[in-house]
């Protein structure tokens, strides 16, 4: 048996045998659902609170036609749209199976907003990071593209992006994180090396979000939301009003004006 079976044996090249439309149709099957497409503007929110937030103002409505087994799809109106948003995908596996079932299902842009740890610090936190690359210290990318230290964005989704966000006046940085499957195990070495990259946070989804984006020819953008030192200082993981949701929206509705495929938004050039 190989020593590094999360290396060997890949051809990221060779279709999959199990694809997620399969999956879908046999989901619907089961579940006597219709074919029916998600919104094309799609919003991931690993740490739920901003599903939650909107559930409890009453503003986001269960779709019944999303036909996934692991998680619930809520829509809801942002910048004069309906969107759509999953909560509580947490980490790079989860976040690809879901973006997967969502562009299957119809969603045309992705935008992943996930809390994520200070590394090298770009202010006082909570603030946000549009991510330009990040760090692949995870499995699930490697199974998408071949081995190579970071994951990289659309410039041009990021270009627009920081466009849209300044010119409402936002506050964000730009720059990269690190990507891990293991939160716990952010040691003192692995968080020297990050640093040395000048990498600005660790989070748990960018990198094979990316991957995936690439691979797929899909638009995905990742962001960022810098909440916490990582516990190592008291009254850590604030993230602001309403648990960080009303910041979040207000980021999240300037970029749905200008990243909802009217406005002229493709997915990434392949290399």
């Amino acid at each position: 048996m190989s020593s590094s079976p999360i290396l060997d044996n890949k051809d990221p090249d060779s279709p999959s045998v199990f694809e997620p439309a399969a999956l879908l149709r046999e989901a619907r099957r089961q579940k006597g659902l219709p074919i029916a497409e998600v919104p094309s503007v799609c919003i991931l929110d690993p740490d739920g609170d901003i599903v939650r937030h909107l559930k409890s103002a009453g503003k986001a409505k269960r779709s019944e036609a999303w036909p996934c087994y692991h998680t619930e799809l809520f829509d809801f109106e942002l910048a004069g749209e309906t969107v759509g948003i999953v909560g509580c995908a947490v980490g790079a596996p989860f976040a690809v199976l879901v973006a997967e079932e969502l562009f299957v299902c119809g969603c045309r842009v992705l935008v992943s907003l996930t809390s994520a740890g200070q590394i090298v610090p770009a202010g006082k936190p909570p603030y946000f990071v549009i991510i330009d690359r990040a760090l692949r210290d995870e499995g699930t990318s490697y199974h998408y593209a071949a081995p190579e230290a970071f994951a990289e964005a659309d410039a041009n989704l990021v270009t627009t992006a920081v466009r849209a966000l300044r010119d409402a006046g936002l506050q964000v940085h730009v720059g990269s994180t690190w990507t891990t499957d293991a939160p716990f195990r952010e040691t003192v070495a692995a968080v020297a090396v990050a640093h040395a990259e000048g990498v600005l946070a660790v989070e748990m989804e960018a990198a094979a979000l990316y991957t995936f984006a690439r691979k797929r020819n899909k638009p995905v953008l990742c962001l960022a939301h810098v909440t916490n030192t990582m516990g190592l200082t008291e009254h850590d993981f604030e993230k602001g009003e309403a648990s960080g949701t009303a910041d979040a929206l207000v980021i999240l509705e300037a970029l749905a004006r200008v990243l909802r495929p009217s406005a002229g938004v493709h997915g990434p050039t392949k290399n």
